[in-house]
């Protein structure tokens, strides 16, 4: 994409000063001008000269280059200048060769034009002889002082600092050259017409390409493995099958020995020689597997340690040779086919004096062991497990015998299962979710039995999880869903999964999935004015768990329910989960049980926490004879005070009086002189995060009543109090009413 011509470009590259691209044309015509006059009236006045080199150095940006080489250089050219040049011809020596450095000047042209910059103009009128000796005495100091820094080494040092500053400037990438380039270069320099990007797009782009090399070297890793564990499986089988072959010629041609002796000796030289040259063959297959393996896993380490680097321009740097080499190595093939079967050929003795003693022997050894596969994706259930198995061998197989036991078991440590099949897969049932099992398998025949395969640990898949509907919260654009895990085992995460309910028929089909949720919650984002369907799945190395039953939850307002922890014990919650009732007033401070996290001394009770920022609304519904407190408070608020009675709560308080009603709207003990004629029986609450407003209505009548203007550190948990008997209704999932942007 190049972006040299679009609007692109000032997201790109840095933005050029007020007025300066109009005139770049211009002053770059000029400044070719001024070099040729520099060059030829180089003893003409120094103030014009330096007037234009301070302005080409500003225009150019190298204002910040020049005051990072002197801080840099200085120290060592001032060492060295000393010498040899006028501490105000050090200073101009060094600030040329910043301004001339890209231009490739000669180091007098270069140290005679920085000597004019820092001139005063009572020295441009100095006769011409001064200045030709000192420009004779220049040029020899900065030949001098040239083989003086080519000799200390100081030529690299500078060189590497001009290169790592020109690294730290890079701020775009130049997809042709496949390196980080400036911004400027690409304007002005050789990459001009070459295809940029962002920097940071760029990295993002080389990291997906690394990561899915990642994810296929993981993956050719553990086929090398799988394969190398199954050349030593069979290592050991064949010398099994050796044995067993050599004493079934020892049985069987016992009787015949003086008759067979010769070619017994015969035949078993023959097999050895073929045992060898079987086990030579697969101990060069075994070492090939275990270079590929080592090259692999040295590859993954060295990408592994470049996907965590830091600074972009180091990585990509490395990036590009990285992809490049990685490819290459992905692109050979590897062999994962025996190079020798552990069969032996058959070697019967044809004579016909001993042909019925040939025919007695049994040919048909006892098969090899089978190879139990890993477990494969979607094979396990929340009580059942599928078992497959292969045989890499013609052995003769009548059947099979799978054995398996759960794993870490202290119970059960002993308890062990088997079964015998036909196939070579088996699916258990019967088994306990989210558990490991081990399992192995033995191959049978009239031989005998083979050696049993390696242990594999396979995992049940969870149950599915439980969803406390009475704890999610939820408001016009999000909400919060908090469940519990049935299963004695952690799970590895949990997916939970939307449906949009519509009134089509397909309404309720899975809109959006959040997958890798470590927790057993998660505030999930949600579109206003609707209804949604929500299910959560477990998983674990087995599989997925079976969708949980689904809550329903609109986003038409907040939504919040009544937390029974912080309840007086004198105060009851009715069935509804939003009526709070208090049938006698005794001593508050009594003796009844009480948890740890309730109110003591207020007869009060918390509702669940709203963690979202924006306006939240609901309303409290009360009788015109009921005492109450209604507001907010922080989580904190102290449990043995009243509400509003410190700077953790906010609250409106009714009194009645032998008078009149009497209303309160308390923040640290203390009230405004509110005086409200029309007793509320509805009383609007309007919690604004943004706007650090908390807003009372008389819902009835659309009546603002009073506003709290205060910065909440914290999220609020909606409060409610009773003083006398009573009850508070309290309704949520309210649109907040368009007549409170009114008041």
């Amino acid at each position: 994409m190049d972006l040299y011509g679009s609007n692109e470009r000032f997201d790109i590259f840095p933005e050029e000063p007020s007025g300066q691209g109009s005139r770049f044309q211009g002053n770059t015509r000029r400044e070719s001008a001024l070099s040729s006059e520099k060059c030829q009236n180089s003893q003409e006045a120094g103030y014009d000269l330096e007037k234009e080199v301070a302005e080409l150095a500003k225009m150019y940006g190298l204002d910040e280059d020049r005051e990072k080489e002197l801080e840099l250089l200085g120290g060592h050219l001032e060492t060295a200048g000393n010498k040899w040049l006028p501490a105000h011809t050090q200073r101009s020596g060094l600030q040329d060769s910043v301004y001339n450095g890209s231009k490739s000047s000669s180091p007098m042209k270069g140290q005679s034009q920085s000597t004019k910059q820092q001139e005063l103009p009572d020295e441009v009128s100095q006769d011409e002889d001064q200045n030709k000796a000192r420009a004779a005495d220049e040029a020899d100091s900065n030949t001098w002082f040239r083989e003086g820094l080519s000799s200390s080494g100081m030529s690299d040092e500078r060189s590497s600092q001009a290169v790592s500053e020109e690294e730290e400037m890079a701020d775009v990438f130049c997809c042709t050259c496949k390196i980080p380039i400036r911004a400027f270069d690409k304007l002005f320099g050789e990459h001009k017409d070459h295809e940029v990007a962002q920097l940071s797009s760029a990295v993002e782009s080389e990291k997906e390409e690394i990561h899915k090399n990642m994810c296929k070297l993981e993956e050719q890793i553990a086929q090398v493995e799988n394969f190398a564990s199954h050349l030593e499986e069979i290592f050991i089988t064949v010398e099994e099958n050796f044995g067993r072959q050599e004493q079934n010629f020892e049985v069987h041609y016992n009787d015949a020995v003086q008759v067979l002796a010769q070619k017994y000796e015969e035949q078993l030289e023959a097999l050895g020689e073929e045992k060898r040259q079987k086990l030579e063959a697969l101990y060069e297959q075994l070492v090939s597997c275990g270079e590929h393996l080592d090259t692999c896993k040295e590859l993954m380490d060295t990408t592994h340690k470049l996907y965590q680097e830091n600074d972009k321009v180091t990585f990509m740097k490395e990036a590009v040779t990285m992809v490049d080499r990685l490819e290459e190595f992905l692109k050979k093939e590897v062999n994962l086919k025996l190079s020798t079967r552990p069969d032996f050929e058959e070697r019967a003795i044809d004579f016909s004096e001993v042909e019925q003693l040939m025919n007695s022997i049994n040919t048909i050894p006892a098969p090899c062991a089978p190879v139990i596969n890993p477990q494969a994706p979607n094979a396990a259930t929340g009580n059942s497990l599928r078992v497959c198995w292969g045989l890499f061998s013609d052995d003769t197989v009548e059947c099979y015998q799978l054995c398996y036991k759960p794993v870490s078991n202290e119970r059960h440590s002993d308890e062990q299962h088997m079964l015998k099949v036909k196939e070579t897969y088996c699916t258990i049932s019967n088994l306990l979710p989210n558990t490991q099992y081990e399992f192995w398998v033995t191959a049978l025949n009239a031989s005998g039995i083979s050696p049993p395969s390696e242990r594999a640990v396979y995992v049940t898949a969870p149950s599915p999880p439980i969803i406390k509907s009475k704890k999610i919260r939820s408001c016009e654009n999000a909400a919060l869903v908090c469940w519990e895990s049935r299963d004695i085992n952690p799970v590895d995460s949990y997916t939970v999964e939307l449906s949009k309910l519509t009134d089509e028929e397909n309404g309720d089909i899975i809109t959006e999935s959040i997958v890798g949720i470590p927790n057993c919650e998660a505030l999930i984002h949600l579109q206003p004015a609707q209804s949604y369907h929500i299910c959560v799945k477990a998983l674990n190395l087995g599989g997925s768990s079976e969708r949980s039953e689904p809550v329903l939850i609109h986003t038409t307002g907040t939504y919040f329910c009544l937390n029974e922890d912080t309840a007086h014990p004198l105060l009851a919650i009715l069935d509804d989960g939003f009526t709070i009732a208090c049938d006698e007033l005794e001593n508050p401070e009594c003796d009844l049980p009480v948890y740890d996290n309730s109110f003591t001394r207020c007869i009060a009770i918390l509702g669940s926490l709203i963690p979202f920022p924006g306006k939240h609304y609901w309303e409290v519904e009360a009788e015109e004879d009921t005492e109450y407190r209604i507001g907010v408070a922080f989580e904190n608020t102290p449990r043995h005070g009243y509400l509003g009675a410190n700077n953790s709560s906010w609250c409106m308080r009714h009194i009645i009086t032998p008078s009149r009603h009497k209303y309160e709207f308390l923040h640290s003990g203390m009230t405004p002189d509110i005086r409200i004629t029309v007793p509320p029986t509805k009383i609007g609450i309007l919690l604004d995060y943004e706007n650090y407003r908390l807003s009372f209505y008389n819902a009835d009548i659309a009546q603002h009543l009073y506003t709290f203007n205060s910065q909440f550190q914290h999220y609020v948990h909606p409060c409610f109090a009773l003083e006398t008997p009573g009850t508070l209704k309290v309704h949520t999932g309210i649109t907040v009413p368009p007549w409170t942007a009114l008041l």
